[in-house]
């Protein structure tokens, strides 16, 4: 790690001595244990409670079999009913937005931040076959486009402009693709860039969220439960976990990367995110609380690999090496607040490359969370505003795609908050 790099940081966002001394009381905080038998409390009212940063809990890396239909009323039906296809979304009440919405302070100014990846053709993606894809071509109609449009893969639709009044028009096409595995051409996929997945994207072997089975929810033009139309438009409390602001304001170099090729720094490749991790970015941030349907973001800086386009910083982005992430106990603490989305800057939230990965399974945070709570997770969410303003609880807004039986929504959300006083 450059010490410039951390010393320019420590500079920009004014880490002092007090928030140190905070930050280190926090992380001895985290070490106090509760005595011998004490079970994780479960009661509304110990909501509060249960968030806070000195809580230690007995949450483990246990895997679980969902696959077996023996398991099945382990985890199904859900806490919201046997039919329910909205899991955690269900916190997110009138009152709980009313609430989020007091976050802003009167007389503050408020700046509205793009959570979003620009999408560029050519965005990486999770390798799958067929793969997914962004390739946006323009269609031009009523005009001659210049030299190379269409070689560039531009459409022409005609150079004759429509009516007395001599229109034209521009219109997006997605360029599809096909194999002789997939004839059929294949076009784009919302599970691209900044995405919210939703709970009809992973499973374990037939079974998905609430005990609904694949045979039951497949069809050609997407799934019959479960789909983004049970989503809806969603304006709840933000959280900024800020692990990356946290360890370069501690100066723990080691738990970072080299930076990405636009100087910025980000998480290890393989760091694992922890509970510890996680209580002390909340002292770091401020934050006395996840409570129920909330959205916790994790910033790890892993976003930077994109910035430039970068063809040796996207090899490292597809991380072939591992991503920094949480896993299975950490996902576990914080399902237990019941928030409604999950999210991070990476492209997988959870840890990768690890040694907890050894066991060979493949996303089990995916299927904790999307399964066993119904808990959504984002993906590829820009932070960096965020963190510059130190704006650690804000208001977050999402509207994904209303297309029916589709399996995630990449509409950039965003977030309103009001910037810290220098």
């Amino acid at each position: 790690m450059n010490p410039d790099l951390l010393r320019n940081y420590l500079a920009k966002y004014r880490v002092n001595r007090r928030d140190t001394l905070r930050m280190a009381g926090a992380a001895g905080a985290a070490a106090v244990a509760l005595p011998a038998g004490a079970q994780p409390a479960s009661a509304e009212a110990d909501i509060a409670r249960m968030a806070r940063p000195d809580r230690r809990d007995d949450f483990d890396d246990t895997p679980f079999d969902y696959a077996d239909p023996a398991n099945l009323t382990d985890w199904a039906p859900s806490r919201y009913g046997a039919e329910d296809q909205r899991g955690s979304f269900n916190e997110v009440t009138p009152g709980k937005t009313a609430a989020a919405l007091s976050v802003l302070k009167p007389g503050r100014p408020v700046r509205t931040y793009n959570l979003g990846e620009l999408m560029w053709n050519g965005f990486p993606a999770f390798k799958t076959d067929p793969r997914r894809t962004y390739e946006q071509r323009l269609t031009v109609a009523g005009y001659r486009p210049p030299p190379g449009f269409q070689e560039a893969g531009g459409v022409l639709m005609t150079t004759e402009p429509l009516g007395a009044n001599k229109l034209s028009y521009h219109e997006e096409r997605f360029a599809a693709e096909k194999s002789a595995k997939h004839p059929v051409p294949l076009a784009t996929t919302y599970q691209i860039a900044s995405q919210l997945d939703n709970l009809s994207h992973i499973g374990a072997a037939e079974y998905y969220y609430n005990g609904f089975r694949g045979p039951d929810l497949a069809a050609g033009n997407g799934v019959t439960k479960l789909g983004n139309e049970h989503m809806g438009p969603v304006v709840t409390r933000g959280v900024l976990l800020d692990i990356l602001g946290m360890k370069l304001a501690a100066g723990r170099t080691g738990d970072l990367a080299e930076p990405a090729s636009n100087g910025k720094p980000l998480l290890r490749e393989n760091y694992r995110i922890t509970v510890e991790d996680i209580k002390e970015a909340m002292e770091f941030g401020g934050i006395d609380r996840i409570a129920p349907g909330d959205v916790v973001l994790f910033r790890t800086g892993w976003n930077q690999l994109l910035a430039r386009r970068d063809a040796d910083d996207i090899r490292r982005w597809e991380a072939p090496n591992g991503m920094p992430g949480i896993y299975l106990r950490e996902a576990r603490w914080l399902a237990r607040f019941r928030p409604a989305v999950i999210g991070s800057d990476t492209w997988a939230l959870e840890v990768l490359g690890n040694p907890v990965n050894a066991d060979g399974a493949a996303f089990p945070v995916h299927q904790e969370l999307l399964m066993r709570n119904g808990i959504r997770i984002g993906e590829s969410y820009v932070l960096d505003g965020l963190a510059d303003d130190r704006v650690y609880e804000f208001v977050f807004a999402v509207t994904p795609q209303f297309a029916e039986g589709a399996t995630a929504g990449n509409t950039p959300p965003l977030a309103m908050g009001q910037p810290r006083r220098r």
